[in-house]
């Protein structure tokens, strides 16, 4: 298998996605964990994405994921699902949903699939890096084969 099974690499290997598992020193106290990821793994940080975990209307959990250094816009995410407003879910909602610790979200493997989003500045790039559902432990892939895998919307959803 890889490096290091989680439930997420697992679930992209009986996909039968090709992903490679690359880990890098997470600090907890940190803040910008994708950006630290960058860092950390000496990549671009264009090329890192973070997950993030929102609410459309207090109502439907969507994944969003997103390159690290970007914002989100949150009214275009709400758009994209017919709803008025995107909110961000608490840490312990998140970790309840998705099965993953905050800081090591995936959208590969959720232990409650939902809908996911990836953000198109992906389909510029030939790999991105993606939480593989463990602090400090990422997957580079191909975004065509993460947006299959993660049956993601592409669409334009942040901002430098």
């Amino acid at each position: 298998m890889q490096q290091s099974e989680t439930a997420a690499t697992t679930f992209l290997a009986k996909q039968g996605v090709r992903f490679s598992v690359h880990r890098y020193d997470y600090n907890p106290a940190g803040a910008l964990i994708g950006m630290q990821a960058a860092s950390a793994m000496g990549e671009d940080p264009s090329l890192v994405f973070k997950t993030l975990m929102v609410r459309i209307d207090r109502e439907k959990p969507v994944c969003l994921v997103v390159p690290a250094a970007c914002k989100v816009n949150l009214k275009q995410v709400a758009a994209l699902f017919g709803g008025r407003n995107a909110r961000m879910i608490a840490a312990e909602e998140a970790e309840a949903l998705t099965g993953f610790q905050v800081g090591g979200i995936s959208p590969f493997g959720q232990k409650t699939p939902v809908a996911v989003v990836i953000d198109a500045a992906a389909s510029e790039k030939t790999h991105i890096y993606v939480n593989a559902g463990e602090r400090g432990l990422v997957v580079k892939i191909a975004p065509e084969d993460a947006c299959m895998a993660a049956s993601a919307i592409l669409a334009p959803i942040s901002s430098p």
